[in-house]
This record gives structure tokens, sequence and C-alpha cells, in this order.
């Protein structure tokens, strides 16, 4: 399905996603931090200079102490390679092996192999391939469970910078989409992905939230560049105070939350009025944590399960999540709208 405003419709209502674009339109932005330079270059291939590691008490599991490692690697791409199974092969991140977005915790679950060769929570990882400009890295993991920080993304930040960064003989791929196109959920979320103009190598964002909690509306436009990357990364995951009740009681019944690590330390916790714990990223004396987590972390995972290269061109995004994202990212490949610049 093809429509003038939204280009090729990909999945979703056209009406429905026509109602959404228009709260959309009408929310105000909060912040704006577009530029028109394109500062990333013709550059080459990135890896890390030496190997690192940083601990942290585990996603799933709090009560214990999981371990990342950061190698250098000469093949393309991000992997992750579970030590604690040496018999399956490092999973690389793409599209390709995406298992699960989670249900009870949202998040992406990466699986190859092996039914038990998985790594969950990872997006706050993968979204550090285009931050950071890093290429190719291996990911060695002791568990399927990563660690949980309270600084966000920023522990790994100042792991990878103390890496140093190593130039391979291969220059950067860039990819956008051939055109414009669009996808909508049923609950009037939508994501817009438009192609780079002029051979851009930045990533252009348009990203919206509306909650029904104290993190309300926020919208803002950003070009995602490295530095801006290293600002977003302080953003913490949110989570509705309601939501942090129900995984501290019944959600003890399940597995998957039973010993979940969140924190007030390492969550952001919105209730109905007001914010349980303080928030961070304040502008003008509103948090806009929330919307520079979508934007810096959960759409450059996004973007980042593109095993082809780096991503450029121009996202609108609207109360979307995981979920979407990899819908999306799903649909570029199947209907094959990825091209090289």
């Amino acid at each position: 399905m093809t429509s003038d405003k939204f280009g090729r419709i990909l999945g979703g209502d056209e009406a429905m996603l026509a109602e959404a674009y228009k709260r959309f339109e009408a929310q105000e932005c909060d912040l704006d931090l577009i530029s028109s330079d394109d500062t990333s270059g013709n550059g080459k291939e990135k890896t890390i200079a030496r190997p690192v590691s940083v601990k942290g008490n585990g996603t799933f599991s709090n009560k214990s102490i999981t371990t990342l490692e950061f190698l250098p690697a000469e093949r393309g791409g991000w992997w992750f390679d579970r030590i604690d199974m040496p018999d399956s092969l490092p999973t690389r991140v793409s599209i390709r092996n995406v298992w699960t977005t989670g249900y009870l915790v949202s998040n992406i679950v990466l699986r190859s192999g092996d039914p038990h060769n998985y790594v969950r929570m990872v997006e706050h990882i993968i979204a550090l391939k285009q931050g950071l400009n890093i290429d190719n890295v291996v990911v060695r993991m002791d568990s399927a469970d990563p660690p949980l920080f309270n600084r966000g993304s920023m522990d790994l930040i100042e792991s990878l910078d103390n890496a140093g960064r190593q130039e391979l003989d291969r220059p950067v791929r860039y990819f956008t989409v051939k055109e414009k196109c669009a996808i909508c959920n049923d609950n009037g979320g939508f994501l817009i992905f438009e192609p780079a103009k002029n051979g851009r190598r930045q990533i252009d964002l348009d990203c919206a939230v509306d909650f029904k909690t104290a993190i309300g509306k926020q919208r803002m436009r950003v070009t995602l560049t490295e530095e801006q990357f290293r600002r977003g990364a302080l953003a913490r995951t949110n989570t509705s105070a309601a939501k942090k009740f129900y995984c501290t009681t019944i959600g003890k019944i399940f597995a998957d939350v039973r010993n979940l690590g969140y924190t007030k330390e390492n969550i952001l916790i919105a209730g109905k009025n007001r914010y349980i714990n303080e928030p961070r990223l304040m502008h003008e004396g509103k948090s806009l944590e929330a919307i520079w987590h979508r934007a810096a972390l959960d759409l450059f995972a996004a973007v980042n399960l593109i095993d082809l290269g780096r991503f450029t061109g121009k996202i609108t995004s609207y109360k979307a999540g995981h979920s979407l994202d990899v819908q999306m990212v799903t649909q570029l490949y199947l209907n094959d709208l990825l091209v090289e610049i």
C-alpha cells in the first residue's frame, strides 16, 4: 500500500496512521537539536584498540555480578559470544537473529543456533555501535544477562573510551531507504523512515512519546551525532510506578521478572502525577530523560539491527517501542528497501 503522505505503508491501517500523525504534529517540540552539518565523513571502519571489560549487577539476576568483555574484531559487525556456552557460535547483531522483544519486560533478545544461546536486554549495548561509530566488536558475556547500570550506558561508553580505537583497511558502508516508508500499530504508534538527502551520512530524528504518567508528552528533534548520543546515553529505562509495583509483587511468579534488578537508581520510575525518583536530563524545568532514552538508545539499537553497515536518513517515531522497531527493520529487509549510498 502506498500513500502520498507516508510513502509505502509496510504495516497497519492508513486511516489510523493519519489520525496518529495529526496528534504527533499537534505535539509541541520541547528541544530542537537538528543540524545541517555532516560530520561523519567517509572514513574507514573502526574497532577498539584493546580489550576492556565492565561488571555490574545482572539485569534479570540482580544478586549476581555479570561481566561484559569487549574485544577488537576484524570481521564485520558486532557479535555476542556466550563463554558459558563454549560449543555455541557467537550471535551476530542482526535483524535475522532477533528472537523476541519480550512480553512483561520490553527488550531486544537475540538468539542463534541452540535455543539456550540467547542474550537479552541488549538494546543499550547494541546502540553503542553507531552511537560511538565502532563498526566491529566481539562482546563476550558470562551469561545471557547483561549488567544494569545506575548511569544509563555511561559505564559502557567510558569502558570503550578506555579501549581506544583502531582503523581497519575497509571503508565504512552507509545505507538508507530507497523511498519513504511507514508502519503503524493498533495503539496509534508509528515509525516513518525517509531516505538520506544528497548523500548525507547523519541520522535526523523526530521523536515523541505520550505517557499517561508524569512523563507525559515529550518531543525532540535531534541530529544524532556522537556528541549528542553521548549526551543522551545518561538516560535510563523508564517504567510506571504501577508496573514497578507489579514486578515486585505478582510479577515474582514469572521467571522473567522474579529477580529483576530494577532499583530507584538504575531506572526512571514515573507515578501518575510525579516522578518517584529524581529524573535526569532537565531542559527548561522539564525532564526529557524518557525522550532521550527513546532517541539515543532505543532507536539506535533498532538501526544497528541493520547488519549491512551504518544507517543514515530521517526517522520519525511516535509512541513506538522495541516491537514496532523490529517490525519496521524486518519489513525493510523483506521488501528490499535498503540501498547503499
